[in-house]
């Protein structure tokens, strides 16, 4: 049971770190287009971090669960976790940051415009290839 509580944890962790690339790389992108910063015009990085996000949307879109909340709380009721107070501190604590209490349309809408804002990001700092010179 601990190691399915392990595991629920190194989910979770993965988890926030997929929605920190999202929502910090996107910030990153824009405040580094506005100074300058070479590095947010990456081709690479800009179309990871623009897959990364449209996958959400399309998820969402779809109508279908993340599967890593879905993996999490597979993992959290093998390891014996049924209630929310059976969950580790930290771990109720980064799920308290990533996840909300909404109607699904109220999720779908801000997936959808937050990667209609990353779209557009390709035009305002437009990404490119190789190093700038």
């Amino acid at each position: 049971m601990a190691l399915f509580a392990l595991l629920a944890d190194v989910v979770l962790v993965t988890h926030f770190c997929y929605v920190a690339f999202t929502v910090g790389g996107e910030i990153a992108i824009l405040v580094g287009g506005w100074l300058g910063w070479a590095w947010v015009r990456n081709l690479v990085f800009r179309i990871a971090h623009a897959a990364s996000v449209g996958l959400v949307a399309v998820e969402a879109l779809a109508g279908a669960t993340c599967p890593l909340t879905t993996w999490e709380y597979r993992l959290r009721i093998l390891a014996g976790q049924r209630v929310e107070s059976q969950v580790p501190f930290v771990a109720r604590l980064v799920r308290s940051i990533m996840f909300y209490d909404f109607p699904p349309w109220v999720f779908l809408v801000a997936y959808v415009g937050f990667a209609a804002v990353v779209g557009l990001t390709f035009v305002l700092v437009v990404p490119r290839r190789g190093r700038r010179t």
